[in-house]
C-alpha cells in the first residue's frame, strides 16, 4: 500500500531516510516535505545536515495560507476560493478587502460597518502632513509613501500590541483608509498643489480621485467609468500569494513588528522595477516604441542586447496572467481619455513577443495603459499598486501573527575557511 512518504538514499553513506509528505487543498498541484527533515541526513554526528539551496525561493513553501490560490499552469487566481473573474466583475475593492481579511464575503450590514470604519479614518494627522511637506518637490511619490508609512508607527503606539485583536483591527482599518490619502498627498506635494481633504460621501476609489484631481469645484464628482475602472484595478492587484512584497510583509511581521513598519517594508519591496515599479517601466517602454510600426525593430534590438522587455513573463504563470484581460477591457473603454495608439502598439507588441519568445503578458502590461488613461503619471503607478495590495498584505500579516515563527533562512557558505588572525603590523 502506498505511503505518503519520500524515501531518500544518501549515496555518501548508504543510509536510507523516510520523509513525510504533506498536501494542501489541491494535491494534484504539488505536495511538500518539511525541510527540517533533511537536517537528519548527515555523514557524521558533527555534520550540520542537509539544507535546500533555492535562490529566489523558486520552489520553497514558506508558510501555510488560506488566503490566495494561484495555479500558474492553468492561469487561475482565486481569493479565498472565489475566481478572480467573478470578483472583478461583481464586487468592489472594499468588499474584497473584507473577504481577504475575514475569509468570507460580508452581508449588507457587515459591509456597511466595514465601509464606515474605514471611511471615518481617511484623514491624516496634521503633523503627518508636515512630514510630507519636508520632502523635496521632486521626491518620488513612492519614496514619500514608504517613509510616511513608517512614520505612522510612531503616531499609533498601540499598534505594537499585535496580540490584542481590537488593536490589530483598528490598525488594519487605518492602513486601508490612509493609504490613498498618503498617495494622493504625495502626488499633490510633487506638483505644488494644496492637499484635498477626504470626502466621506464618495466611494473608496471616488474619494481617491477627489484627493488627486479636485481643483476649485465645490464638490468633486468622479467620472463613474474612471471610478469603476480604478476599483477593478484595485481588486485585481489586491493579493497574489507569496510575491516579493508579501513575503517581506511576513518576514518583518515574524519578528513581531507592528503592521505599519511591516507595510513600509513591503512597500519598499514593491518600489523596485521588477515588482511594483514594473508598470511604470512598461509605460516608459511604450512611449519609447512610439507606434506599432516600430515594435519589431525595438523587440529585435532589445533581445539582441539581452535586455528585458517589460510586461511579459511571470515567475508563476506559464500562460496569460488571468488579470490581464480585465485590465485590457477597461483600458479599451477608456482609450478616448488618452492616446489610442498606445493600445495599438500594445497589441502589436504582444503579437511579436509571442512569435519571438512565446511569452504572454503579465498584470503590469495593461495596467500601465489603464493608469495612463486614468490620467495618472507614471511615477505614481507604484503607489497605486501599494494601495491595491494593502488588503492582501494585511491579511497575510494577520496569518503570520496567528501562527508565527521567526523567519530566518540559511545560506550555503562559500567564503574562506578558518584563517589565522594577523596583527596590523604583519599584514
Amino acid at each position: 500500500m502506498a505511503k505518503d512518504t519520500l524515501t531518500i538514499t544518501d549515496n555518501r553513506t548508504g543510509e536510507i531516510y523516510e520523509v513525510p509528505i504533506s498536501y494542501g487543498t489541491y494535491p494534484e498541484y504539488g505536495a511538500a516535505i518539511p525541510a527540517a527533515e533533511l537536517r537528519k541526513i548527515k555523514v557524521s554526528e558533527n555534520d550540520f545536515g542537509l539544507i535546500t539551496y533555492d535562490p529566489g525561493y523558486t520552489n520553497t513553501g514558506s508558510c501555510k495560507s488560506n488566503i490566495t490560490f494561484v495555479d500558474g499552469q492553468r492561469g487561475l487566481l482565486r481569493y479565498r476560493g472565489y475566481p478572480i473573474d467573478q470578483l472583478a466583475e461583481k464586487s468592489t475593492y472594499l468588499e474584497i478587502s473584507y473577504l481577504l481579511l475575514n475569509g468570507e464575503r460580508p452581508n449588507q450590514e457587515e459591509l456597511n460597518d466595514w465601509i464606515d470604519n474605514i471611511t471615518m479614518r481617511t484623514m491624516l494627522n496634521e503633523s503627518i502632513k508636515k512630514v510630507i511637506d519636508a520632502f523635496h518637490y521632486d521626491a518620488h511619490p513612492m519614496g514619500i509613501l514608504v517613509s510616511t508609512l513608517g512614520v505612522l508607527s510612531t503616531f499609533y503606539p498601540k499598534a505594537k500590541e499585535i496580540f490584542n485583536e481590537e488593536s490589530r483591527t483598528r490598525q488594519i482599518w487605518r492602513l486601508i483608509a490612509k493609504m490613498p490619502t498618503i498617495a494622493a498627498y504625495a502626488y499633490r506635494h510633487q506638483r505644488g498643489l494644496p492637499y484635498v481633504l477626504p470626502d466621506n460621501d464618495l466611494s473608496y476609489t471616488g474619494n481617491f480621485l477627489n484627493m488627486l484631481f479636485k481643483v476649485t469645484e465645490q464638490k468633486y464628482e468622479p467620472d463613474p467609468v474612471l471610478e469603476r475602472a480604478l476599483d477593478v484595478l484595485f481588486i485585481l492587484h489586491a493579493d497574489h500569494e507569496q510575491n516579493c512584497s508579501t513575503s517581506v510583509m511576513r518576514n518583518v511581521g515574524s519578528s513581531q513588528s507592528d503592521p505599519y513598519v511591516a507595510v513600509a517594508g513591503a512597500a519598499a519591496a514593491l518600489y523596485g522595477p521588477l515588482h511594483g515599479g514594473a508598470n511604470q517601466r512598461v509605460k516608459e517602454m511604450l512611449d519609447e516604441i512610439g507606434s506599432p510600426d516600430c515594435v519589431v525593430d525595438y523587440v529585435d534590438k532589445t533581445l539582441a542586447a539581452k535586455k528585458r522587455i517589460m510586461g511579459f513573463g511571470h515567475r508563476v504563470y506559464r500562460v496569460e496572467d488571468p488579470r490581464g484581460r480585465h485590465l485590457k477591457a477597461h483600458a479599451e473603454k477608456l482609450q478616448d481619455e488618452g492616446d489610442p495608439m498606445m493600445l495599438e502598439t500594445s497589441a502589436r507588441l504582444i503579437e511579436v513577443m509571442h512569435q519571438r519568445k512565446g511569452l504572454s503578458i503579465n498584470v503590469d502590461f495593461y495596467s500601465a495603459s489603464l493608469y495612463t488613461y486614468l490620467r495618472l503619471p507614471p511615477d505614481l503607478f507604484p503607489n497605486l499598486f501599494a494601495i491595491s495590495r494593502i488588503a492582501g498584505w494585511a491579511a497575510h500579516i494577520l496569518e503570520q501573527y496567528a501562527d508565527n515563527q521567526l523567519i530566518r533562512p540559511r545560506s550555503e557558505y562559500r567564503g574562506p575557511g578558518q584563517r589565522r588572525y594577523r596583527p596590523l603590523g604583519e599584514r
